[in-house]
């Protein structure tokens, strides 16, 4: 009997735990597989998992084409090791998910594909290589599916989930637009395909149907405007009344409207998403309440104490003072039971946070009261505690600032220096004096945390840099970038004295777990087009010194681009010749300037 209140109290705490982080894994109900359980969803697993997926998404920075070239075994070996791992952990997935669930659900497949498909990749690429035959490495692009199709992505499934629902929406307004651009493209055609004018480079201006769609798609972006414009605007200052309704229609109108689907749409689609989640934790909580409920004159209840061992295993770390403020939430009448209504609550309950604040003494007081509690003791620290010594150390950094913008050639600038950190360093002697340490430091406290860290390594920076100055002729530039930097970021310590500044940055931080999610979805996108590209165009662009004399160093190593806007520009940096390059270019057409230029040299090759 006690064995079975056991069990039930363990697959009750797997339903609740799975309530709170909001996870909807169906897994079997024998205490085997539930013990399976814990340790699949415990977070040493977790960070495992998310440390290997991204070791395996990291290797295309070392496997050709190479940021930091390594020998093929040794990336081949690691890669072996990551899908091993990956096998390992949808092998365990397997153990606590029933049969049928689990052949029944689509990633769990797609990343069996995904294994097979890079073992085979692999073997074939690693055979062809021993008899030097040149192979591509297509399965790299299967890479992304598994940050996707684990279990511990499901934020990132539900964003591509509401991405995906949202696409057929917007294909109504999506051909509008294209109908749009095509009238005003055959518009310019007729307008100025017969004039015979020029560009700036002395090409002919718009007398090419598919580069004036192309041209008049720039537009949109508002990337070559208003170069696009120019020669019509040249010839007759009327033409730029179509360009202007072009941008009105097109730029204005139809990207609005784009703007305006999408968000109609994905709000939509995440509503309905935050919906079935209501309903997944509310299941969970009433079947964790089944397990554990028992009769209380008309209706049934779970006991205190049987609440208690809940809450200590759902969450182990908390402290005994939160477990009281939770059962009093709980049990606001204190009858000795909770009820049902009140059971549900405890996974939103349990997602609050409760900072404890614990009075200690200084250990300062303890170890020397009498020095401690002295008039001048007590002056110094309701002085530190004063609104006016904060005000007065914002002045500082705003005086700092103006020597950090001043030479630093200049003795007396550099003397300063030592001055500033000086002062830094009192500040945070004179806090912790005042302050109990312990507090000072707490978990929560960001701030104080950012203020001794940067302050220490500002010092150490340039004590380390004035050291080697002094006793060598070396001079380290990556030391003194590093100290130039800390010197600038200790400005961010007047953030803190501003209520509302602190206010936006406590804001930027609480939304961190929301921009992981989107960057999750980025980095998958860009990890695909960065491979697709280093397939296509690897070495097709090269970059040269400003001073090099190689043949083409001015056209980027391709004839084909010679005296183009990209050569011209001195874009030869931006290739596809390795994965970190590929990012930036990536990058570079997400942010929009520009992009045309970029894409032209994918067009001469």
């Amino acid at each position: 009997m006690a064995e079975a209140a056991s069990q039930d109290l363990l697959l009750a705490a797997a339903f609740v735990s799975d309530a709170q982080y909001n996870r909807n894994i169906p897994f079997k109900t024998s205490p085997e597989a539930v013990r399976l359980y814990y340790l699949y969803n415990h977070w040493i697993m977790r960070t495992a998992a998310y440390f290997f997926i991204f070791l395996n998404l990291s290797l295309a920075l070392f496997e050709e084409p190479a940021v930091y070239p390594l020998p093929f075994l040794v990336t081949s070996v690691v890669e072996v090791l990551c899908l091993l791992v990956f096998f390992g952990r949808l092998t365990h997935f397997a153990k606590v998910t029933p049969r049928n669930v689990f052949w029944k659900d689509t990633k769990n497949i797609c990343i069996m594909v995904a294994i097979l498909l890079s073992l085979t990749d692999l073997a074939i690429y690693g055979v062809l290589r021993i008899y030097n035959v040149r192979s591509i490495r297509w399965s790299r692009i299967v890479r992304p599916i598994f940050l996707v199709n684990f279990a511990e992505s499901r934020q990132i499934r539900r964003a591509f989930r509401s991405i995906r629902n949202t696409l057929p929406e917007i294909t109504y307004v999506f051909l509008l637009f294209m109908f749009s651009l095509l009238m005003f493209s055959l518009m310019a055609l007729k307008l100025f395909g017969e004039r015979n004018l020029l560009t700036a480079e002395g090409l002919p201006y718009f007398r090419n149907y598919l580069e004036i769609v192309f041209d008049l798609y720039v537009l949109v972006t508002t990337a070559n405007s208003p170069d696009v414009m120019m020669p019509a605007f040249d010839f007759s200052s009327w033409y730029a009344l179509f360009f202007i309704g072009f941008v009105i229609v097109n730029t204005y109108i139809f990207m609005s409207l784009f703007l305006a689907v999408v968000y109609n749409n994905y709000r939509k689609h995440l509503k309905n998403e935050i919906r079935k989640l209501a309903y997944m934790k509310r299941r969970k909580m009433i079947e964790a309440f089944n397990l554990l409920k028992e009769e209380e004159g008309a209706q049934f209840v779970v006991r205190e104490a049987r609440w208690k061992q809940l809450v200590k295993l759902v969450a182990p770390d908390t402290s005994n003072s939160h477990r009281e403020l939770l059962l009093r939430i709980s049990d606001d009448e204190q009858k000795g039971f909770i009820d049902k209504k009140s059971f549900v609550q405890l996974a939103d309950l349990l997602n609050i946070q409760v900072i404890t604040l614990k009075i200690r003494s200084h250990p300062l007081g303890q170890w020397m009261p009498r020095v401690y509690q002295s008039a001048v003791s007590q002056f110094l620290r309701s002085m530190v505690r004063h609104r006016g010594f904060v005000w007065t150390y914002d002045v500082i950094i705003l005086i700092n600032a103006i020597f950090i913008a001043l030479d630093e050639e200049t003795p007396y600038i550099s003397y300063a220096e030592w001055v500033f950190l000086a002062l830094y360093i009192i500040e945070i002697l004179l806090k912790v004096y005042t302050y109990e340490p312990r507090a000072f430091f707490g978990k929560n406290q960001f701030w104080n945390w950012f203020d001794t860290l940067i302050i220490f390594a500002a010092l150490t920076a340039t004590i380390l840099n004035t050291t080697l100055k002094s006793t060598t002729k070396y001079n380290s530039q990556q030391i003194l970038d590093i100290v130039f930097i800390l010197r600038v970021l200790r400005l961010i310590r007047i953030v803190d004295s501003i209520q509302r500044f602190r206010a936006i940055m406590n804001t930027l931080i609480n939304i961190v777990p929301t921009m992981l999610t989107f960057g999750g979805l980025t980095l998958v996108v860009y990890c695909v087009f960065a491979i697709i590209g280093m397939e296509l165009f690897h070495g097709k662009i090269q970059f040269f010194p400003a001073n090099s004399n190689a043949p083409h160093a001015l056209e980027c190593g391709n004839p084909a681009l010679k005296d183009s806007l990209f050569a011209r520009g001195k874009y030869c940096k931006n290739n596809f010749n390795n994965f970190a390059s590929s990012f930036i270019v990536l990058m570079e057409l997400t942010v929009v300037n520009q992009w045309h230029d970029i894409l032209c040299s994918g067009r001469s090759k």
